[in-house]
């Protein structure tokens, strides 16, 4: 069965950081020139939270709030599931799916390792689906993308 460790060590480490401090402006910046939905918030190497999109519309734009003057810290998402380097591809689904997120970041003993994103997810079920778990999961997986908040 596919692991977390497994998705990881097809993706370049995490480049996409900015620290909580930061101004959306920059962060915002920063998914453009990353062309990623989300940057990872760290202060240090202490895992913060994820600034996403979606974080820059409910908690920036519709709360009136200006993105040169708002800081990362209090737009960013910080109460998500994590994920072990040892869980499995069909815990990750769960927890995606439980917690209606799209990004789970990983740590390990202490220590920031990465994130799954949901896209990570689906291109595991798209090309190893028979290898990763049931077609009923998969199935499920697939149908629920578009309602995954």
């Amino acid at each position: 069965m596919k692991t977390v460790a497994d998705i990881l060590l097809t993706k370049p480490k995490p480049y996409n950081v900015i620290a909580p401090d930061a101004l959306v402006i920059d962060a915002l910046h920063m998914l453009k020139d990353t062309n990623l939905s989300y940057v990872i918030v760290m202060a240090g190497s202490e895992f913060c939270g994820i600034f996403s999109e979606r974080d820059y519309s409910r908690n920036v734009a519709l709360k009136g709030r200006s993105s040169a003057n708002c800081l990362v810290r209090d737009a960013m998402t910080d109460d998500m599931p994590f994920a072990a380097l040892a869980d499995s591809v069909e815990k990750c689904i769960y927890l995606i799916l439980d917690f209606k997120t799209r990004y789970l970041p990983v740590v390990d003993d202490g220590a920031f390792e990465g994130v799954i994103t949901m896209h990570d997810i689906l291109r595991i079920i798209l090309s190893n689906k028979e290898l990763v778990f049931d077609n009923d999961l998969a199935e499920r997986m697939l149908e629920s993308e578009g309602k995954i908040y």
